[in-house]
């Protein structure tokens, strides 16, 4: 299992709230204790909002705000693309700005740092390039929105999808689906998208192809 693919199953592991031991990460993903240690903390680095401590276990914390403002996910995907493109500019005064503006939001984080993205809208490797995904964001929201099927190409595979979520994990974004292609549920890593259609095809609520049976199947 290549190191991103680790880094992304520990996520899924992690985020259904319960406790988990390092050990128990390590014998899932099939590396050292010492290796899941390394993870973890590359993951929090990244801005996964990550809680735990070694001896006890981990999770992933689900609330992502800023006192006194609570962020939408429109907000935040909002503050990411300005912040990257300023960031990623030539402009070295607004660059520095832009470095420095992340830097004050991460300030005025609550002082519970698990709940907080470190170095928020600039995330280390392993997710560095994520920012190339957040083309694909508005129509995904779209998608969700109107109930529009999508077709899009991810790891060189065509697949057709009914979009039901969207989260974040420390700049990364991953939209929930039912895949009409492999008939389950998936996560996928909206970065790894390389080419996305809204297809004119509507889809009706099915219980057993809804965001309340994917929530349920993660208990």
């Amino acid at each position: 299992m290549r190191r991103t693919d680790r880094l992304m199953h520990i996520i899924q592991l992690l985020r259904d709230g319960a406790l988990h031991r390092a050990e128990d990460l390590a014998a899932a993903t099939g590396v050292s204790v010492r290796s899941i240690y390394r993870d973890l903390d590359t993951l929090a680095a990244s801005g996964v909002p990550i809680a735990g401590e070694r001896g006890v276990g981990y999770h992933v914390t689900a609330a992502i705000t800023l006192p006194p403002l609570n962020l939408t996910m429109t907000e935040l995907e909002a503050l990411h693309l300005g912040l990257m493109a300023v960031g990623g500019g030539t402009d070295d005064d607004l660059s520095a700005a832009a470095t420095s503006l992340s830097a004050k939001i991460d300030a005025v984080m609550p002082e519970d740092r698990s709940r907080a993205p470190a170095g928020y809208g600039f995330a280390v490797y392993p997710f560095a390039d994520a920012a190339r995904g957040f083309q694909h964001l508005p129509s995904i929201r779209q998608a969700i929105r109107t109930r529009q099927k999508l077709r899009l190409t991810i790891n060189d595979t065509d697949r057709t999808v009914r979009p039901l979520q969207l989260d974040y994990w420390g700049r990364l974004w991953t939209c929930v689906v039912w895949c009409e292609t492999t008939r389950g549920f998936d996560e996928l890593r909206v970065d790894q998208i390389t080419d996305l259609r809204l297809l004119p095809s509507l889809f009706v609520d099915e219980p057993e192809k809804s965001l309340s049976a994917f929530l349920a199947c993660r208990k």
